[in-house]
């Protein structure tokens, strides 16, 4: 039987709406980039729910028009406590351009998946409407935009190193990183007005600071080079991103202090990953699950459409890989929810309109990293590195994927659920590897064949990324050999069951250390397992992962060797081009490569029987 809703199941989004809750003040407005979604993967909705729960009153305001006469900056007024700002579930620049900036024609985030809906840098452009328009009302940011640019970063659409957020915007705070218990400090520090005393003690937060302040924290905190010595020295800035990248991966990391200008920009460290009590409670939230009502008639938001049906499982990711955002901003140490919160949500899914039995995705960043940690959380104190996977899979990971199955069979028993699917990635080396402990050797068996007889709805997705060992050690991906053995128990267990299905493989052309011979033996590679890809995209470089600092600098920032990149549009075409060996169109400009770059013995390995 279906859920009946009124308009005030969701937060407001109007005077309206703030009205038929009978409120007449707000304590925090949040702007957001992205449409507003009432669901637990929707950013914006989880911090306003969290605030909602501890009693305050809070509006969103979703894509607030930047280019009129800013009446949806105005409209609901000044907020008791500060404005909330955040892009969206995406950087806005990455949201809104291709590999080749191109600029892209749809936003899977607004209805109808229509573009144009929100600006270039949107935390900027917000937060500087917002300080223009009420000057003395604090505005603290926060998102993958704010959190992934809270330090000097290379931003690749301008081809430039720009300072933290912090100084283009002129936000008053930054949070970065998950924000459920960081806003809620920031919430109750400013319960009595804006104490910046108070809320420069608070973890996962970054503001501007004067050299009396960063004198007063001694040797506490850890300086890096001034954004001014980067933007002339590039090692000097790859030496930067070495720091932060091993202070964001240990457990407790220090203060960092970087200089810009005649001020600092200080980054306090994160907390410790979230308890399961945590998780559940921003999970076990009222949401509605459902987009607001003002998109009614507007057209399906298609990044909610691919979720709509999919239950989150954990945080977090400890692969490391060179290329990814997702442990700079959720962190390396997986946070799990209880089993009792994952089968509390799909009885909620049950319950939705439009479901018919099937779940798309029992899932997370990395499908299969449900409940992993280190057994010795001693050894884990004491790290630093930032994979537990890569160059070799840690001793001390306990990868045991008898929770996951515990939670596959409860799901998959319930009368109301026909079938449940893995949509999310998962790493095969994880279930590949050979432990000394013969319980997790047997548990990633298992796995395996439970995953591949029921789990899969047509196409599986894996990411091996490259095919050539001296990428992948550049990407921190396991060796491609890997990919050939999961292929191999794949086909077998589909046989075994009469299934036909896909195991749909991604991979990445023009990553640092990718060369067009790296290009061709891909192509040769993937020919020799029959593979036509589908599932490819260009290298883009998005701030706060080593791929981007080797794109930057032109070397390894750990090993200070020399790494080539393809750089010009004519040099990333060149290496995508190998993808599509198999469509008539492009063999002839595919042998012409070959032939310039001195390989002509791969065109018969290419085009020949």
């Amino acid at each position: 039987m279906g859920i009946s809703y009124k308009i005030t199941d969701w937060l407001p989004t109007s005077v309206k709406e703030v009205r038929a809750r009978g409120w007449d003040e707000l304590d925090v407005i949040l702007f957001s980039g992205d449409a507003y979604v009432d669901h637990p993967s929707f950013g914006a909705a989880v911090i306003g729910r969290l605030l909602e729960a501890e009693g305050l009153r809070v509006a969103i305001v979703p894509q607030p028009n930047w280019r009129d006469d800013l009446r949806d900056f105005i409209k609901l007024g000044t907020p008791r406590l500060f404005f909330g700002i955040t892009a969206g579930s995406m950087d806005s620049m990455v949201n809104h351009y291709t590999a080749n900036i191109r600029l892209r024609s749809n936003d899977a985030y607004t209805p109808g998946g229509k573009a144009g809906f929100r600006p270039d840098y949107a935390v900027t452009v917000y937060t500087r409407i917002l300080k223009r328009l009420f000057p003395d009302t604090p505005v603290v940011i926060g998102g993958i935009e704010a959190s992934l640019r809270r330090a000097a970063h290379y931003d690749y659409w301008s081809d430039s190193l720009k300072p933290s957020v912090l100084v283009d915007s002129g936000a008053d705070l930054l949070t970065y990183g998950m924000g459920e218990r960081v806003v809620l400090d920031i919430a109750r520090a400013m319960h009595n007005g804006y104490n910046l005393n108070l809320l420069r003690k608070l973890r996962q937060v970054a503001f501007l600071a004067d050299d009396r302040y960063v004198d007063s924290l001694g040797d506490e905190a850890l300086r890096l080079h001034g954004f001014e010595k980067c933007l002339k020295d590039r090692r000097a800035f790859g030496e930067n991103f070495v720091r932060i990248e091993t202070e964001s991966n240990r457990m407790e990391a220090r203060t960092l202090v970087e200089p810009v200008g005649d001020r600092f920009v200080v980054i306090n460290p994160p907390y410790p990953k979230l308890s399961e009590q945590e998780l559940d409670h921003s999970f076990g939230l009222p949401y509605t699950r459902l987009p607001h009502p003002r998109y009614n008639g507007k057209g399906d938001i298609p990044a909610y459409e691919m979720i709509k049906f999919s239950v989150n499982l954990h945080r977090g990711c400890f692969g490391g890989c060179s290329f990814c955002t997702i442990s700079a901003h959720q962190a390396k140490f997986v946070s799990s929810r209880s089993e009792e919160s994952v089968l509390d949500e799909v009885r909620k899914l049950t319950r939705m309109p439009g479901f018919k039995g099937y779940i798309s995705d029992l899932g997370g960043p990395s499908a299969n990293m449900y409940r992993m940690k280190g057994k010795n959380p001693d050894i884990c104190a004491q790290c630093k590195k930032p994979s537990c996977i890569s160059p070799v899979i840690c001793k001390n990971l306990n990868a045991d994927h008898t929770p996951l199955l515990d939670i596959y069979k409860e799901v998959d028993s319930m009368p109301e659920i026909k079938r449940s699917f893995v949509g999310s990635g998962i790493r095969y080396d994880l279930l590949l590897h050979r432990y000394t402990d013969d319980n997790l050797n047997k548990a990633a068996h298992t796995y395996m064949e439970e995953l591949i007889a029921r789990h899969v709805s047509g196409r599986l997705k894996v990411a091996p990324e490259h095919t050539e060992d001296n990428v992948l050690k550049m990407m921190r991906k396991p060796s491609f050999e890997l990919f050939g053995q999961f292929k191999k128990i794949f086909d077998r267990v589909n046989k075994q069951h009469g299934l036909n299905q896909q195991l749909i493989p991604y991979f990445i052309s023009s990553h640092p250390g990718c060369t067009e011979t790296d290009m061709a033996n891909l192509a040769i590679q993937t020919k020799k397992l029959h593979f036509q890809l589908e599932q490819v995209q260009d290298f883009t470089p998005t701030p706060m992962t080593l791929a981007t600092e080797m794109y930057y600098t032109g070397y390894h920032p750990y090993t200070l060797e020399k790494v080539y990149t393809a750089r010009t549009k004519e040099q990333k075409l060149a290496q995508r081009q190998f993808f599509f060996w198999y469509k008539p169109e492009f063999r002839r400009q595919i042998t012409q490569a070959l032939q310039r770059i001195g390989k002509k013995d791969l065109i018969g390995k290419l085009f020949g029987r």
